[in-house]
């Protein structure tokens, strides 16, 4: 079973059976592909199975009756369903939750209105005879209606709008209403009271043996090509019933037995002659007309067969013994005929589904030879149309299917969305697989067939004609190696060119280095240049930045370092996001989960955006790179970004702070330990700053970048290349600790602490240097500038209070315990982390941080507390 029927099938099962929440279908899809084999390894008995079924159920003969109407559906995986219904109804817990299920699902529905209702009177009451005749009136049509099949014209209505609505520019051809209106022309019975069926002046009854011979010989030749006879009448026919006849009652005997014995032929007929008039409109697609394509040809040979009986009659050498001897051969041959079409009729199948049922019915057939061969002939011939899609798809990337037959559909979707819209899912959605159109010799091999026109399609819409050198004609054979082969040889040619036109023409890896330097900040130099330039313009509120002029900026900084190298550089732009990078990473989180709308709702936390939280770097990306680098990836290489980003602003606040204090140890004040206290939280911080970026850069994105690089170079298809893409990111992501709202809260009030600290030491500083610069300036040549007397005034007032009121040792003190509280939270999260989730790259954090041992001792306490607490 293939990875997609996976899903599709958990996914159909769990909103079957109402199931919401839990691991969700991800868990048990992931279950179950690991318990999964690429081959069958057990056979399933179906008669054993459906005998203990019917052991178990209340109706036995409902539920066989039920299993022989669906498998003349053709009904696929019907037997291994039965199999496991056996297997249910043996586990009795099993039973006990599905009872449970469906008794949830029973009060439900009952709480809902039904549209159609009927009143009873109350059973203490007697009901008249007028009130019963109404409400009996009442069932039966309802019964009529919900049991009725669907009318032919209404079917191929319901196609036809069905066509037409996905091809809206070309509309299907109708056949005009005269082909349905006048039914002598279908070749069937016309029954009627006026027909030939009168009843003749003479009772046949009362001929002599002879003549009744000769009389139902007449009669027989007339059946047997869709005609009354006067003897013997065709009943008409309701839905997909088959045709029954009334013979004369009055006949001999033994006549009436052989005749008996020949009618199945005429039956045979009918159901092929409806089957063929009807299947032969143009609604029911190309393989159905090429099956009724088929079928004619083989009643032509029916039809001269009974020519021939007919010129034996009229030379007086033919009896009803050796018409019943003539008509054995073709009587088989006409009656698995009528059975596919019935078959094919019951279960509505159209394209695959026809060629599914054709070909299990070949295999069936594998004791019988004439039997086989017949059905590989009509299957044969019904596949011709679905193989010339198939090869136009497979050999060439293109679909041209007008009847929605083939298992591939093609959607509207445009490419260009692709760096827009987040959320698109182009190359998941553009083309897709219909699970009923399959054919079951192609089931196999759907997953290959679907990627092989993708790839060859993704390089047409880069103006390129391709053409699979291999390229030869697929007919149908019981051979299924011979379809593999020949798939594989297409595969293999639409994966070597699609990914030697992206890796070599269109330098993927190029593109990917040149995003590495910019988004993963590989090129040093150019980054810290362009932080010296654009530092004063990010420092202002958004709505007061002109882009232009970062731009400009940006620009320079390109070409005044060594990112001037890189042939991509200009596709480097600015962005200025609606918010900062916690609040988007936690609305990412937030999706599909009970936090979404109290995070979608929440008041923005900051007052003032300023253009350093919401500044961003984006990339402009052409078809057909934007395949794998799509915006869902880019806004990926932004998160990671603006993670580094922030952490790299917070540094050079701490370094600045540094250089402050340098000014200030030149000055003696009221106590040195205040200093002392304030210079080693600053370390601290720029310790767990800096050991933070170095984890991400060099232990996180540089080892998986390399190991993304080499998984490239050993890709065979695009689809490996969008996996180990996808998984760089996925894996970057979720070790730099953007995957989890725990760590990214608290590193987010970390950060936040050292920005408040950053922000309270510049000002103490500044107030300082203001006092230094008052009393240097009074002891020259006096405070004449009202101006400086002010400022000075307030810098005396500020030192003052600090010093007087201890509010700097008392603010140093709050920022300590704050950070030392947070670091020793987060660095136990990780922890946990680390150990419970296996997320071992995570604890070099703590190695880092922790390398001195000094926090051990805390972790361990924190730790202990937590088991007594869980053993409580």
């Amino acid at each position: 079973m293939s990875e997609f029927r996976i899903h599709h099938d958990v996914n159909e099962l769990l909103s079957l059976l109402h199931v919401r929440g839990g691991e969700g279908a991800e868990g048990y899809i992931d279950l179950l592909q690991k318990h999964r084999t690429p081959y069958v390894t057990t056979t399933v008995s179906s008669h054993s199975a459906k005998v203990k079924i019917a052991e178990f159920s209340e109706t036995p003969d409902d539920f066989l009756r039920k299993y022989d109407e669906l498998k003349s559906k053709n009904v696929r995986n019907l037997d291994p369903l039965v199999y496991l219904l056996s297997k249910l109804s043996e586990d009795k817990e099993m039973l006990q939750c599905l009872q449970q299920n469906a008794k949830e699902r029973s009060e439900s529905s009952a709480n809902t209105t039904s549209t159609t209702s009927y009143t009873l009177p109350s059973t203490t009451t007697k009901m008249s005879m007028q009130e019963l005749d109404e409400l009996r009136k009442k069932l039966g049509n309802v019964t009529a209606i919900s049991n009725a099949p669907q009318s032919a014209e209404v079917t191929r209505k319901n196609l036809r709008e069905r066509h037409n609505k996905k091809n809206p520019t070309q509309l299907n051809p109708v056949f005009p209403n005269w082909v349905y209106d006048r039914p002598a022309l279908i070749g069937d019975f016309i029954t009627g009271p006026s027909g030939p069926g009168a009843e003749p002046v003479v009772p046949v009854g009362t001929m002599p043996l002879s003549s009744q011979e000769q009389a139902l010989l007449e009669d027989l030749l007339f059946v047997l090509i869709g005609v009354d006879g006067r003897d013997i009448t065709a009943q008409p026919v309701l839905g997909r019933q088959n045709r029954s006849f009334i013979v004369n009652p009055t006949l001999d005997m033994s006549i009436k037995e052989l005749v008996n014995r020949i009618l199945p032929v005429a039956s045979y007929f009918s159901t092929i002659t409806r089957f063929v008039e009807e299947k032969s409109s143009f609604e029911y697609g190309q393989v159905n007309h090429a099956l009724t394509a088929a079928m004619r040809t083989l009643m032509k040979e029916y039809m001269i067969l009974v020519t021939q009986l007919e010129h034996l009659h009229r030379q007086g050498l033919l009896s009803l013994q050796k018409l019943w001897f003539y008509i054995q051969p073709p009587m088989r041959t006409m009656e698995i005929l009528a059975s596919i079409a019935s078959s094919v009729d019951k279960g509505d199948c159209m394209g695959g589904s026809t060629l599914s049922l054709l070909h299990d019915r070949t295999f069936n057939f594998t004791g019988d030879s004439q039997a086989q061969e017949l059905c590989l002939y009509l299957t044969k011939a019904a596949s011709v149309p679905y193989f010339e899609i198939l090869e136009k798809w497979v050999y060439r990337g293109i679909i041209n299917d007008p009847y929605s037959e083939f298992m591939v559909e093609e959607h509207e979707l445009q490419k260009e969305k692709i760096q827009e819209d987040y959320n698109d899912k182009y190359w998941d959605q553009r083309y897709t697989i219909i699970q009923h159109r399959i054919p079951s010799f192609l089931q196999k091999m759907a997953d290959k067939i679907l990627s092989t026109g993708k790839y060859l399609n993704v390089v047409r819409e880069c103006g390129r004609d391709v053409t699979c050198p291999e390229a030869k004609e697929v007919l149908y054979t019981l051979k299924e190696r011979v379809y593999v082969e020949q798939i594989e040889k297409a595969y293999n040619y639409a994966s070597k060119v699609l990914l030697n036109f992206l890796m070599e023409e269109k330098e993927l890896v190029l593109r990917l280095r040149s995003i590495k330097h910019y988004f993963l900040m590989d090129k040093g130099d150019f980054f810290v240049h362009f932080m010296d330039l654009t530092e004063e313009e990010l420092k202002r509120p958004v709505d007061d930045i002109v882009p232009s002029r970062l731009e400009a900026l940006l620009e320079l900084a390109l070409r005044m370092s060594t990112a001037n190298t890189d042939p991509f550089k200009d596709d480097l732009k600015i962005e200025l996001m609606p918010h900062n990078v916690i609040t988007q990473l936690l609305r990412v989180l937030a999706i599909e989960t009970k936090q979404e709308k109290a995070v979608i709702n929440a008041e923005p936390t900051e007052a003032a955006h300023t253009g350093l939280e919401a500044f961003s770097f984006d990339y402009i990306v052409k078809w057909p790179l934007s395949l794998i680098i799509n915006r869902k990836a880019l806004t990926r290489y932004q998160m990671l970004f603006r993670h580094i980003f922030h952490c790299k602003h917070v540094e050079r606040l701490l370094c600045n702070v540094w250089i402050t204090n340098k000014d200030a140890k030149q000055h003696s004040l009221h106590s040195t330990k205040w200093f002392a206290a304030a210079f080693a939280l600053r370390q601290r911080m720029l310790n767990f700053v800096q050991n933070i970026q170095y984890y991400m850069m060099f232990e996180v994105m540089e080892p998986t970048w390399h190991i993304m690089e080499n998984n490239l170079k050993s890709a065979s298809n695009i689809d490996d290349v969008l996996c180990h893409h996808t998984s760089f990111l996925d894996n970057c992501l979720k070790d730099c600790m953007l995957t989890n709202q725990e760590l990214l809260k608290i590193f987010s009030r970390l950060m936040s602490d050292c920005i408040a600290f950053t922000n309270h030491m510049q000002s103490f500083s500044q107030s300082m240097s203001l006092d230094r610069l008052s009393l240097e300036h009074a002891a020259t040549d006096g405070s004449r500038d009202p101006v400086l007397r002010a400022a000075t005034k307030s810098a005396a007032q500020l030192a003052d209070a600090l010093k007087s009121g201890g509010g700097f040792e008392a603010a140093i003190g709050r920022f300590d315990s704050n950070f030392s509280s947070m670091l020793l939270d987060l660095l136990d999260r990780l922890s946990i982390y680390s150990t419970n989730d296996c997320e071992h790259s995570m604890i070099n954090i703590i190695y880092r941080l922790d390398f001195n041992g000094f926090y051990t001792e805390r972790l361990s306490r924190m730790a202990i507390e937590r088991s007594q607490k869980a053993a409580a």
